[in-house]
């Protein structure tokens, strides 16, 4: 293993690699401010009773930018120029009981916006110290990549969950390239 990659099992197999031609594309956003992390309660639906970042499912013909943008100001009523995000993740996510529930997630920083985060029927906003995100209320993949990107490191990445997400069967982290659009 080298020290641009972190790597539990091997390589992806060709069944996990057909998976990436017809998982979701979803969004995923994090404010930041002053060394502090706006995560949101989920309060319904995928990911209920976890911390996480503000996001979801991009509509069929939309831009990832502006769907990560419009999901911002629908879930916590702010707003934010797609042109000011940055890109700092792709990851991919495979459920082994539930391959409907397969994804490929764009995770965008964002340190300008409008508006205070207000809570919705879906999200309630709260802000986190950078060093002391609630890890245990959050998708257990979250302390293995958060930590990297919130340290400056753009990344690709999968993870290969157990049972309904429960547990990481593996996980395989490296750098992000350059050629992924909407990269800085």
């Amino acid at each position: 293993m080298d020290s641009g990659s972190i790597n539990l099992g091997s390589s992806p197999s060709p069944a996990a690699t057909k998976y990436i031609q017809t998982m979701r594309d979803v969004t995923l956003v994090f404010l930041l401010r002053q060394g502090e992390v706006c995560l949101g309660m989920k309060k319904q639906g995928f990911g209920e009773g976890k911390w996480n970042g503000i996001g979801g499912k991009i509509d069929e013909g939309e831009e990832i930018p502006l769907a990560a943008s419009r999901e911002l100001h629908e879930e916590i009523g702010v707003v934010a120029d797609p042109e000011k995000m940055e890109k700092v993740a792709v990851i991919d996510f495979h459920f082994a009981q539930k391959p409907e529930w397969n994804q490929r997630m764009h995770v965008f920083f964002v340190r300008e916006w409008d508006g205070e985060p207000q809570e919705s029927d879906e999200m309630k906003p709260e802000w986190f110290a950078q060093d002391s995100l609630p890890y245990e209320q959050m998708w257990v993949d979250d302390k293995y990549w958060v930590p990297e990107v919130l340290r400056g490191r753009k990344i690709n990445a999968q993870f290969h969950f157990s049972g309904t997400g429960e547990g990481i069967e593996k996980f395989f982290i490296s750098d992000l390239k350059k050629r992924e659009p909407h990269i800085r």
